[in-house]
């Protein structure tokens, strides 16, 4: 097995076609999900694998699977991806974690450590996009030292979605 980023606690690796079950269980959770305001259908898990695959031919990286080291379980969810805002490709940092590991700091480790991922290849600013209402990502953003730095409106199935913009640059 390939890990893209290791942490202390966790190993991050690519998504695979194979992971649909496991993704399953946090996916389509409504709980998990309530960011994108539902649990994602079977078909949506598909296209959220595929959308992953193409991202890691087209940038090398993306959403990955972080695997607890000490026993495998998978936590959840997180990577550094190219984000599009307004047009406009930006390095982000994204994290979904199965509710059953919130709480424990495994967001912030991964997020710290995907953050260094894209410093090491040359981005000197990295964001994360953020619903307003989700007080638990804007804690981790700001923990890894992230500011909030504006906001934007993106379109999700058909819903104007504000989402506030978190950064971090190399230089802090």
């Amino acid at each position: 097995m390939e890990y893209m980023i290791e942490t202390e606690r966790l190993n991050l690796r690519k998504i695979e076609k194979s992971d649909f079950e496991s993704l399953c269980k946090i996916l389509k959770d409504e709980e998990t999900m309530y960011a994108w305001e539902h649990g994602f259908s079977n078909d949506e898990v598909h296209e959220w694998i595929d959308k992953n695959i193409a991202r890691y031919k087209k940038d090398g990286f993306s959403y990955f699977i972080a695997e607890r080291k000490s026993d495998n379980e998978i936590v959840g969810l997180m990577g550094p991806l190219m984000e599009n805002i307004d047009g406009h490709d930006i390095p982000g940092i994204a994290y979904i974690l199965n509710k059953n590991f919130w709480g424990n700091g495994y967001a912030s480790e991964g997020a710290k450590a995907c953050i260094q991922f894209l410093f090491n290849r040359g981005f000197n600013r990295v964001i994360a996009e953020i619903r307003p209402e989700n007080k638990s990502s804007i804690n981790v953003a700001q923990f890894v030292g992230m500011k909030e730095e504006g906001m934007f409106v993106k379109l999700y199935n058909g819903k104007k979605m504000p989402h506030l913009i978190f950064t971090i640059y190399k230089d802090n």
